[in-house]
């Protein structure tokens, strides 16, 4: 993997989008061969694009709401359902990217429909409307990640015109999560519990990629996020009406042998306005072993790996500083 290069001091007066990083739209609903071609393109490049025609415009509105109402609750509300070394479910404002605090309070959760994953998610006392709407919201995203993953494998089908069987290449709603995230202009951490606590970081997220299969990211309008392209330079994904990010992940990065990038992207400090996204992290099932697709693009690069030692590795790390880098798929290569 690439990388990232250095911040070059204030990250908002660095050199941002170029015109050839096209972040295309790609109509999930009706998929034409040119959008194919432009979405393989950006996954070589940079690994965003965003999805239109996803039908779930009225379900992110009341998202959007039980998600600002949360945030503006009291603290003592949300440290009810503060996480913990054990539990990385829940509330937590001081989490680590890159040994770096990052400048956000976050809310997580898994599969409402499990029993088995459910009995760890910690939702607030009487708060039935945010319960009801962010299960809601976890089935729809569910079934749209399948669809999303689905057109990325499509997309690799038809430019690389390999016939490749992809059923070891699939998420798993069970493993996978959703994150609330709120981004306040200053820190999130109020003054009084902030002793000992990492100083933040030159940016409100650090340079990271997701561990997983795909991502499908709701934004507001406020703007911040930026990818990496494979030449270094960063892009703004621009907000724009009516769409989800996407964004690949790890796994896909290895599934793919390169070909796609899992995306380096980071998001820049709020100093007007405070700033609001939605995550659905898309993984793999629990006991996958994640490795090249046989045949797709010539000699394995990765060694296998197994899902679940990965992403404990990932989440062990952004709790408490390990001392050390957190885990990659670097870790990973055969010629490193």
């Amino acid at each position: 993997m690439l990388a990232p290069t250095s911040l070059r001091g204030c990250v908002l007066c660095e050199t941002l989008a170029m015109a050839d990083h096209l972040v295309p739209t790609v109509d999930i609903s009706a998929p034409t061969d040119s959008m194919l071609s432009e979405l393989d393109q950006a996954c070589i490049d940079h690994g965003f694009f965003l999805l239109s025609g996803h039908g779930l415009d009225e379900l992110i509105e009341r998202t959007w709401a039980v998600t600002e109402q949360f945030f503006a609750s009291d603290r003592e509300s949300k440290l009810a359902v503060m996480r913990d070394a054990d539990n990385p479910l829940g509330y937590y404002d001081r989490e680590l990217t890159k040994r770096k605090r990052d400048s956000k309070e976050v809310f997580d959760f898994t599969d409402p429909a499990d029993p088995r994953t459910d009995q760890h998610n910690r939702w607030p006392a009487g708060a039935d409307t945010f319960h009801g709407t962010l299960v809601e919201f976890y089935d729809a995203c569910s079934d749209l990640a399948v669809r999303a993953n689905e057109l990325v494998h499509r997309a690799l089908a038809f430019a690389t015109a390999s016939d490749f069987d992809a059923t070891s290449s699939l998420g798993s709603r069970t493993t996978s999560s959703v994150r609330l995230n709120h981004y306040p202009v200053g820190d999130p951490v109020p003054e009084g519990e902030r002793a000992g606590l990492h100083d933040l970081g030159e940016t409100a997220l650090g340079y990271h990629t997701d561990p997983g299969v795909l991502t499908l990211l709701l934004q507001d309008m406020t703007g911040g996020l930026q990818a990496q392209a494979v030449d270094g330079t960063w892009v703004d994904i621009e907000p724009t009406r009516g769409t989800i990010v996407v964004n690949l992940a790890d796994a896909m990065q290895v599934w793919t042998n390169d070909r796609y990038r899992a995306a380096v992207h980071r998001v820049i400090p709020m100093t007007a306005s405070d700033r609001y996204s939605i995550p659905y992290f898309f993984n793999p099932p629990r006991d996958a072993v994640v490795e090249p697709i046989p045949g797709l693009a010539g000699d394995a690069k990765y060694a296998g790996f197994r899902w679940r030692d990965y992403m404990r590795a990932r989440t062990d790390d952004n709790f408490a500083d390990a001392g050390a880098e957190d885990a990659q798929i670097t870790d990973y290569l055969l010629t490193p």
